[in-house]
């Protein structure tokens, strides 16, 4: 088959350090390739793929040391180049919200759209509506609730390289959190965890300029603590020894996370994860498998202990069976084929579990 994949421009393909969105698209392409599709990648330069790469921005958006850009004609201008090659694809699958919607009108039925973000946002139903021919993909089924009504194709979870992952069998002993620090992320609430467990924490997290100040007048007293330390922003090549020699990961969300890699990231190394039960969670995490889900502190507090004793080896397997990129990739196109006019399997899949 001959897929475009096209990706948001906020982040390189894959990421140097944090990012979601990017990061799958880098492994979803890798793997389609691996399986024999012919797959073009629209992106920033900087991409890494075995792919064949359209550079549609010479360097991904928030890197970029240029003191104005334009996120929106950056945008625009990558969906033009994916217009002007729009015949060469039997796919055109994106990861870019909505904003190729009025771009494509003319066929939609040849689309993908993997939305990424939070859906519970005011103006958001009124365009999937209006464009409502567009077929959309959520990343958790707990993601569509906002928007029950939208032309869903589908549900597939989030896949990850297995390779990039190195399994660690023995846990360490400290606990970590690894993500973006603010108040929706709870890392206060890991710093109590930790605190209240008596176990090390290790923060290894990204700061926005917009959370800033909720890091300077919440977080960073928090972290005076002698059980805390502040690692700082990582990237893929620190993170299996980062995630792998923790007891546990510490996922202690307050919103309605629309799937959580990290807690994918964590369970490649062998790793459990210890969630709050929000969003996604109860889709990823398997309790008594793969981690623990949790509702107050005195929950995660006694998890910490319980989790030790897992079976890393099985969390592993879980994550191979349920979470690799591979089983991703054929997971939508399987979901595409079931679309097609010949296919006899239902319009709506929900390809997010193997058991």
């Amino acid at each position: 088959m001959r897929i475009a994949q096209v990706s948001p421009l906020y982040e390189a393909v894959p990421p140097r350090f944090y990012g979601g969105t990017e990061r799958v698209v880098a492994h979803l392409t890798d793997a389609l390739v691996d399986l024999g599709h012919e797959v073009t990648l629209f992106a920033s330069a900087e991409a890494r793929t075995k792919a064949r790469l359209v550079s549609v921005r010479d360097e991904a958006i928030r890197l970029d040391p240029a003191p104005l850009k334009s996120d929106l004609a950056a945008h625009m201008n990558a969906l033009a180049q994916v217009r002007a090659q729009a015949d060469d694809f039997d796919l055109i699958h994106f990861h870019t919200d909505m904003i190729h919607f009025p771009f494509f009108a003319d066929m939609p039925e040849k689309t993908l759209t993997t939305l990424h973000g939070r859906l519970d946002m005011k103006d958001l139903p009124a365009v999937y509506a209006h464009w409502r021919r567009y077929p959309l993909v959520s990343i958790s089924d707990h993601q569509r609730l906002p928007i029950p009504d939208a032309h869903w194709a589908g549900t597939v979870h989030h896949g990850m390289d297995a390779g990039l992952y190195r399994f660690h069998p023995e846990p360490g002993g400290y606990l970590a959190f690894l993500g973006r620090i603010s108040p929706e992320k709870r890392p206060d609430r890991a710093i109590e965890i930790a605190i209240a467990s008596g176990v090390p924490l290790r923060i290894a997290a990204k700061i926005d300029r917009a959370d800033r100040d909720y890091y300077e007048g919440k977080i960073r007293p928090l972290m005076d603590h002698p059980l805390v330390t502040y690692v700082g922003e990582i990237g893929d090549a620190e993170k299996s020894g980062f995630l792998g020699r923790a007891r546990a990961l510490l996922f202690p969300i307050d919103w309605p996370e629309p799937f959580g890699l990290v807690m994918i990231e964590a369970m490649a190394c062998g790793t459990p994860v210890i969630a709050y039960d929000c969003g996604s969670v109860p889709e990823v995490v398997e309790p008594g498998l793969t981690g623990m889900i949790v509702r107050n502190q005195d929950q995660a507090v006694a998890a910490v202990a319980e989790v030790a004793s897992y079976d890393r080896a099985a969390i592993r397997a879980r994550f191979e069976t349920r979470f690799s990129a591979h089983a991703m990739a054929r997971r939508y196109i399987a979901l595409h084929e079931a679309r097609s006019p010949t296919a006899a399997a239902p319009p709506e899949l929900t390809l997010a579990v193997s058991a």
